[in-house]
C-alpha cells in the first residue's frame, strides 16, 4: 500500500514541477518576444498619439499645452484632464460670447469649470 502512495505524490510533484516550468517559461517569454521583434527591426509596442491637426504645443516641457483662446473643442478635451467634449464646447461658446480669456483664472467663470479642474490642468494650459 505505501508503494502506490508513493507513486501517486511522486506523480503530483512531477505534476507541480511542470507546471512550474511551465509558468517561469510564459512570464520569460514576453519580454524575450519584444526583444526578438527588436532584433528584426519590428516595433515591440507602439505609442498612440494625440489627434492630429490639433493646434497645441510643447514648450520645453514634456507636457502638452493647449491655448485656451486659439485651441477648438476638440483639442481643448483631448488635452485636458477632466474635460469632456460638452464642457470644451462650453469653453468655446464662452470664450465667442465674451472674447478671450485674459486669464487662466478666468476659466473659473465658465458654467462646468471650478476652481480644481483649473488647478488640475494649469500646466496644460498657455493663453
Amino acid at each position: 500500500m505505501q508503494l502506490s502512495e508513493n507513486k501517486a505524490i511522486g506523480r503530483f510533484s512531477v505534476a507541480r514541477q511542470l507546471l512550474l516550468v511551465a509558468v517561469l517559461f510564459g512570464l520569460m517569454g514576453s519580454p524575450a518576444m519584444a526583444a526578438e521583434k527588436a532584433a528584426q527591426g519590428q516595433p515591440a509596442a507602439t505609442a498612440v498619439s494625440p489627434k492630429a491637426n490639433v493646434p497645441v504645443s510643447t514648450e520645453g516641457q514634456s507636457e502638452t499645452k493647449v491655448s485656451i483662446n486659439q485651441a477648438d473643442a476638440e483639442a481643448l478635451a483631448s488635452v485636458l484632464n477632466g474635460v469632456g467634449l460638452k464642457k470644451a464646447e462650453a469653453i468655446v461658446r464662452y470664450r465667442e460670447q465674451n472674447g478671450p480669456f485674459s486669464e487662466i483664472d478666468q476659466l473659473q467663470e465658465v458654467p462646468g469649470i471650478g476652481p480644481s479642474l483649473v488647478e488640475r490642468n494649469r500646466d496644460r494650459l498657455k493663453m
